[in-house]
């Protein structure tokens, strides 16, 4: 019953075309459309909400929520850690898995980067030279230069999707031991990608993130699952 009420409730959405932020029909007239008891009704929202797909705000309705990659986030980060903790690499199952999204849309990229992200990707390399030299971290740098990288493609679902895997990996890094990076590796290894994107050279644009994925899963396996490594709080 719960689960047909939530279905019921986002064919709602779909079929009246209701965007982001759109407010639903208030809970005396959901009960109605859907023949439910105010209870029901309003467990389905809580599940529904718990997914991203509606915002209670009390005091004010219920309005169609942010649909983000939020849920899928946790639920990722959370499977890594659980999965890490059991003796499984599950860390490094999650990086191939962006491994194999990066791999097969850079060939399409190869010669088609408009010249204004080429720009900003020049200077993301650069900045990241500079927090090398620094001994400053490279994360956020590198997160902005793989976003800009893929952003000419023009699918904005695929953007989510990358960055979803991206907040998920690096938030599950930060709670397992892992040996430290070379900064001048990964420095290199982004000047290649973008080198080869810029010139065309598609097949040497797969092996530079092949390269690169490949030098993050070495030093992730550095590691092996099995070791007795202390939960995060």
């Amino acid at each position: 019953m719960a689960r047909d009420l939530q279905e019921r409730i986002k064919k709602l959405i779909i079929d009246r075309r209701l965007p982001s932020g759109a407010s639903l029909p208030t809970e005396p007239e959901l009960m109605e459309l859907l023949g439910a008891s105010r209870n029901s009704v309003r467990e389905a929202l809580k599940a529904l909400q718990a997914m991203g797909i509606v915002e209670i705000r009390h005091g004010f309705g219920t309005y169609v929520g942010p649909m983000s990659m939020a849920p899928m986030i946790e639920g990722l980060a959370f499977r890594t850690v659980a999965g890490h903790y059991r003796g499984e690499d599950s860390l490094v199952q999650l990086l191939e898995l962006r491994e194999a999204l990066e791999t097969g849309l850079i060939s399409r990229l190869a010669g088609r980067i408009p010249e204004a992200d080429l720009v900003e990707l020049d200077a993301l390399v650069d900045r990241m030279e500079s927090q090398a030299a620094e001994g400053a971290g490279l994360a956020e740098t590198d997160r902005a230069f793989h976003a800009t990288l893929y952003r000419g493609l023009g699918n904005l679902l695929l953007g989510e999707v990358l960055e979803a895997f991206w907040d998920a990996f690096h938030r599950v890094r930060t709670d397992l031991v892992e040996p430290p990076q070379d900064p001048k590796v990964t420095c290199r290894q982004h000047r290649e990608i973008l080198d080869a994107v810029r010139t065309g050279d598609a097949r040497r644009a797969e092996d530079a993130i092949r390269e690169h994925f490949g030098h993050i899963r070495a030093r992730l396996t550095a590691t092996a699952p099995h070791e007795t490594i202390s939960p995060p709080n």
